[in-house]
Parts: structure tokens; C-alpha cells; sequence
């Protein structure tokens, strides 16, 4: 465990050196999340400038939901998604040859595959989204036990398990066939996390709960802290994580039997 958290820290000292070298791209990431945060502020107040209520959802209470989204989504960019692109992205290890190295390295492959490349600014942007979520609450103003703040951190590490497993069957897929990214699927199914899934058709809602689930990333979070969540609907959520935890490393595994180098 020591072994593994010292080459964590190694990583990070890295990804500072090769951030700093570009503080251009770190000023313009951070506008970036300005803008995006308002502008989801300013869509969800102009819709609530017309109703007062989403299928039973207030302003305060989407409100909370943008800040969940925006939340995982920091913490995505900042380990997860830089790690797995680094691999199956356009320029990813798989297309250019780099993965044969990775291979030979005396450590688990999937630990390096999943914490080897860090985005640091994404720190700025998870404090953003506390500040948000923050003020949201005090607009909701519900008191918040104990055991509903450790229900939602446990729910809040559920959703992130979800992405990460998602991810890496993405880019397991890239291994198959190299140069293909495959993430902005999901990144693109991910955009109808900033409202609640209950709001959407049937069909679509299904798909979002039980297919891709994005109500159990970003809903499902919110109804811990502003709700009364089903005991059941949250063991569903830490079984789907787990169950997409094994599917991904086994066929992880399985993509790297059949994986050929781009360089031979």
C-alpha cells in the first residue's frame, strides 16, 4: 500500500512540472469552469423564472444537483479522465506505442493506468463546486445529520466508482482497435446529469438509471442530502458500482491479451 501511494505522490509531483510549464493552459482552464458554473446557474434560474417546480424538484434543490454534477466532474478531470486518455485517447499510449513500456513496468497495470496522470487545476474547480453546493444547501435549508453526510460521501465515492469503471471499459475498448477514443461518449451521455433524470421520457430515463447510469452519479447524491432516498435504491447503486468494477478489470485484463503493439 506504502509502495503505491509513494508512486501515487510521484505521479502529482510529475503532472505539477508538466502543469507549470504550461500556466497558460491552467488560467484558461480555470475561466473555463467559471463560465461553465455560470452558466448552468444562469440556465437553471431562468427556467425557474418561468415554474417553480421540475417534476417536484425546486430551484435550490437543482441547484444542489448542478453542484453534485459539477463536483464529480472536477474530480473526473482531475485523475480519471487525464489517466485514461493518456492511454486511449488520440495520442494515447496505445496508438503511439508508449503502452509496450507500461507493460513491462513491475506494477499492476491498471494502477497506472488509472492514477499515473493528474490535472491539477481540477483542484480549483472541486472547491468551486463545494462553494456551490454549499450555498445551495443554505437555500434548501434542511438540516443535514451526521448519518446523511456519510451516506452521501459513501454515495458521492459510489458515482466517482461508476465513472472510473466506465472509463476503463472505454478505454480497454481503445486497445481493441487503437486510436479510436471512445470517453466523449460518455462524456456527451454525462451532460443530462446536470438535471434530474426524472424529468426525462421513460425510455431515456431508463437508460439513464439502468443502462448508463447517470442517476446513480449524480440524482441519486442529491435525494441523500435534499430527500428522503430508498434504502433499496442505494444498495442497488453501491452493486451496480461493484458489478461494473469486475466487468471493467476483467475485460481490462482480457483487452490486453489481445492487445498489439503500434510500434512493432
Amino acid at each position: 500500500m506504502l509502495y503505491y501511494l509513494r508512486l501515487i505522490g510521484l505521479f502529482l509531483r510529475a503532472s505539477i512540472q508538466e502543469e507549470m510549464a504550461f500556466r497558460l493552459n491552467f488560467v484558461v482552464n480555470i475561466l473555463g469552469t467559471i463560465l461553465s458554473l455560470t452558466t448552468g446557474i444562469l440556465g437553471i434560474a431562468i427556467l425557474f423564472h418561468v415554474v417553480t417546480t421540475i417534476q417536484g424538484w425546486t430551484f435550490p434543490e437543482t441547484l444542489t444537483l448542478l453542484a453534485i454534477y459539477q463536483l464529480i466532474t472536477a474530480l473526473q478531470n482531475l485523475v480519471i479522465e487525464p489517466s485514461m486518455n493518456s492511454l486511449g485517447g488520440i495520442d494515447g499510449d496505445a496508438w503511439t506505442g508508449r503502452f509496450d513500456y507500461t507493460l513491462q513496468a513491475p506494477v499492476s497495470t491498471q494502477f497506472l493506468v488509472s492514477f499515473r496522470k493528474w490535472r491539477l487545476w481540477s483542484f480549483i474547480d472541486v472547491s468551486l463546486s463545494l462553494i456551490l453546493l454549499c450555498i445551495a444547501l443554505t437555500l434548501v435549508g434542511k438540516h443535514i445529520g451526521l448519518l446523511q453526510l456519510a451516506l452521501f460521501v459513501f454515495n458521492l465515492c459510489v458515482s466517482l466508482l461508476i465513472v472510473y469503471t466506465i472509463f476503463l471499459l472505454l478505454s480497454s475498448a481503445s486497445l481493441w482497435q487503437q486510436g479510436i477514443p471512445l470517453t466523449w461518449i460518455f462524456n456527451s451521455v454525462m451532460q443530462l446529469g446536470r438535471y434530474p433524470v426524472g424529468i426525462y421520457p421513460g425510455a431515456l430515463r431508463l437508460l439513464l438509471t439502468w443502462v448508463v447510469p447517470v442517476a446513480f452519479i449524480t440524482t441519486i447524491p442529491v435525494e441523500v442530502l435534499t430527500r428522503q432516498a430508498s434504502p433499496l435504491v442505494l444498495v442497488a447503486g453501491a452493486a451496480i458500482a461493484l458489478g461494473l468494477f469486475a466487468l471493467a478489470s476483467f475485460f481490462f485484463r482480457m483487452s490486453l491479451r489481445h492487445y498489439t503493439s503500434a510500434s512493432s
